[in-house]
């Protein structure tokens, strides 16, 4: 590597990819940022290859070596047996913080919200992205949403040091635990526990639903939110558009071992070749490189240059608008323009002033050995079967199954017996859970139940084990 410079990875991606690189990359030089780039091929054509990830196995140790990893974006070919590349390079490095500034330019691009000014903070690695899923029936897929207690203290931690990195007054946290006691309960139990830590720092918690209707009519209620993996991706997008236009956002994907910078667009293969693609997501991406890698002043330089051709008028097609914009430009004349406004600040937009704060450094994180009495207390069988409800439910209700007794039986989480209603609609999919009828519940045990069952011919797709956590059910309630 060359002395003084920064490595770092570079991908053109696809579609408007390259055409945004190159304007961002050209906006790079022309600040003299002392970078060393590596450029590697991802995404379509490395499909297309015959690679199901989307990346070959020498750019995961060009990616590893280097400080930092610019991506444009990448197409993933439709169809089974792909994919998302952006989850695994998020999973596979640990990239767990990914972080999403929303902010408007009033006047000069269309808002209805001029005072916007939101970070959204999406956790990276787990919830339902972390992809398992499996066909259990003609009638049923399923997905697992996975949601961990370290998962959750990482990302909710990473969210209020970067409030006080920024002076940011407030972290909000949006779950939806009023549905999801267990999964999203720990996400806003572990933010209840580490706001604790940050009396300086206003913290408060909305259910998701209200919450992004309240960021999408008044986003100036918020200034960090910090969610769980899809939320944060659907709402981010949300939080983009409403400030101004998701082409001028740029993100942040934040590990201990590295960090990757991309747009949050796609690679729009109808515009690419055109030159007229919106670079400013990239651009702005790039400045979050920037700053992670310690250029602040390259990073406020090319900032204030961007929000000074924002501010004279100059613009893509995207956001043009007669009256305001003063001239339509092109992917490459945009860069151009910004390079030419270096060492400006704009005069009605707010101008920024990154502090010279050295390299990012690690979120203070120490995983925490959970002491708790975990209790085997009996197990939920899920059980395939086209019958009705009625035919179903007699073949438990006087059957003799040893050690154990029927407890319930659920159909998409309703309650078909004990107490079910005959209007409920069901699917080829059964939630069959026992107790033990005396003693303790043990694994060898439920062996023996699931050969009973086996025997009498049901058709067995998974086990869930049911446990106590110091005397408190680690299970979602038999009610239904």
């Amino acid at each position: 590597m060359t002395q003084g410079k920064i490595p770092i990875t570079v991908a053109y991606g696809d579609g408007i990819g390259p055409e945004i690189m190159e304007a961002t990359l050209k906006v790079l030089s022309g600040a003299k940022v002392p970078l060393e780039i590596h450029k590697v091929e991802i995404g379509e054509k490395v499909y297309l290859a015959g690679h199901p990830t989307g990346i070959e196995a020498a750019t995961w140790n060009t990616i590893r070596r280097t400080q930092a990893f610019l991506k444009a974006p990448i197409t993933t070919p439709q169809g089974g047996g792909f994919k998302s590349l952006n989850v695994t390079i998020r999973t596979m490095l640990g990239l767990y913080a990914n972080v999403r500034p929303c902010v408007s330019y009033h006047p000069f691009v269309a808002t209805k919200h001029p005072q916007m000014d939101v970070v959204i903070v999406r956790e990276n690695e787990e919830d339902l992205y972390s992809g398992i899923e499996y066909r259990q029936s003609p009638e049923v897929c399923e997905s697992i949403k996975l949601i961990s207690q370290p998962g959750s203290e990482k990302i909710i931690r990473y969210a209020f040091e970067y409030a006080k990195t920024n002076n940011r007054k407030k972290v909000t946290c949006f779950v939806k635990d009023n549905i999801m006691k267990l999964s999203d309960g720990l996400f806003h139990s572990v933010f209840t526990e580490v706001a604790r830590e940050y009396p300086d720092i206003e913290s408060d918690h909305w259910i998701v639903d209200i919450g992004a209707a309240k960021l999408a009519d008044t986003p100036e209620a918020f200034d960090v939110i910090v969610m769980p993996n899809l939320y944060g991706d659907i709402l981010s997008d949300v939080g983009a558009q409403i400030a101004g236009s998701v082409g001028l956002v740029g993100s942040a994907n934040i590990g201990d071992h590295g960090a990757m910078f991309e747009a949050i667009h796609g690679s729009a293969p109808r515009r690419a070749g055109q030159n007229v693609a919106n670079p400013s997501a990239l651009m702005l991406a790039a400045v979050l490189m920037l700053i992670h890698v310690g250029e602040n002043d390259a990073a406020s330089s090319i900032h204030n240059a961007w929000l000074k051709t924002l501010e004279d008028g100059i613009h893509t097609y995207d956001i043009f608008k007669e009256g305001v914009s003063k001239e339509k430009v092109g992917t490459q004349e945009f860069a151009n323009a910004v390079i030419a406004r270096l060492g400006q600040k704009p005069s009605k937009l707010h101008a920024v002033c990154y502090k010279k704060q050295g390299k990012a450094s690690k979120t203070p994180f120490q995983r925490k050995t959970i002491k708790t009495k975990r209790k085997l207390v009996g197990v939920d069988v899920f059980i395939f079967s086209p019958e009705s409800a009625e035919r179903f439910q007699n073949k438990f209700v006087d059957e003799d199954f040893g050690d154990f007794q029927l407890e319930m039986i659920s159909n998409r989480g309703a309650r078909i017996y004990p107490d079910g209603m005959p209007e409920t609609f069901c699917i080829d999919q059964w939630r069959v859970r026992f107790r033990p009828s005396h003693g303790e519940c043990t694994q060898e045990g439920i062996v023996d139940l699931l050969s009973t069952l086996t025997k009498e011919a049901f058709d067995i797709i998974k086990t869930e084990n049911l446990y106590d956590f110091d005397d408190i059910p680690g299970y979602s309630s038999p009610k239904g």
